[in-house]
């Protein structure tokens, strides 16, 4: 996917209320001036104000027009990392349902051995993004027991592409995902969340253990860091593009 290309997002905190705030993410547009407490004095010859009678910003041939949205499903196994992803990558506080493991999920709930998880996801999570002027990212992320599974197909329907995560040592627990999607004929990427920053194998031998084809993209990605899942987010933006023009051609 070399033709993918994103604005370069500066770094941003990645914890904490702030940490999700416009300011905080793509920091003071050039020119601006912060406020300092004080109202600004009062030009000698005050604007008129927007409204009907005067016009509005948006008013004539140069208006500007609200980006479109686009519903993308972050989904996986159990504790390979979605809540993290969308987290990560939300420009607002992300709406997240999680609730406490208690001991009666022992031997169904398996974070995997590596996993300090100490919350599951009860219904959804969900976080949006703006990409640019023109495209607006809103991010639902699927539980990942089977006994949630009732919920995909709400959460399925009006998404353009979903992001399938993956830990890389424990592939069986994304087999019903892919299957999922596969069946739904909604286009997907496996991302491989790189737990520790390493990869158990190879991508090679994920997409064989997978048996996915050449035609899905398969990923490694970071789902910590807000810059790696900006770039597998695009990715899926840019396979669900793909698979629109192509309908529309044929």
């Amino acid at each position: 996917m070399d033709s993918v290309r994103s604005p370069e997002w500066p770094p941003a905190p990645l914890s904490g209320l702030s940490a999700n705030s416009a300011a905080a993410r793509y920091g003071t547009p050039t020119g601006a001036t912060p406020a300092t407490g004080r109202a600004t004095p009062p030009t000698t010859n005050p604007a008129p104000p927007a409204g009907p009678r005067h016009g509005t910003p948006n008013a004539g041939p140069g208006r500007s027009t609200p980006p479109i949205p686009v519903k993308i499903l972050v989904a996986g196994g159990f504790g390979v990392g979605k809540t993290t992803t969308v987290g990560a990558i939300s420009e607002i506080a992300p709406l997240t349902t999680e609730a406490e493991m208690t001991s009666a999920g022992i031997g169904i709930d398996d974070p995997g051995a590596r996993s300090g998880k100490t919350t599951t996801t009860v219904a959804m999570d969900f976080g949006c993004v703006t990409i640019d002027r023109s495209l607006k990212l809103y991010l639902f992320g699927t539980p990942g027991q089977n006994r949630f599974g009732f919920m995909w197909d709400d959460l399925a329907r009006g998404a353009l592409g979903a992001l399938v995560v993956v830990d890389s040592s424990r592939l069986d627990d994304c087999y019903p995902a892919i299957d999922f999607f596969e069946r739904a004929g909604l286009p997907f990427v496996v991302g491989v969340n790189a737990f520790d920053g390493r990869l158990a194998v190879d991508l090679p031998s994920i997409r064989w253990a997978l048996a996915i084809s050449d035609q899905v993209p398969l990923v490694q990605f970071d789902a910590r860091d807000r810059l790696s899942v900006r770039d597998a987010l695009l990715v899926v933006l840019d396979r669900a593009l793909d698979r629109a023009t192509r309908d529309r051609r044929d």
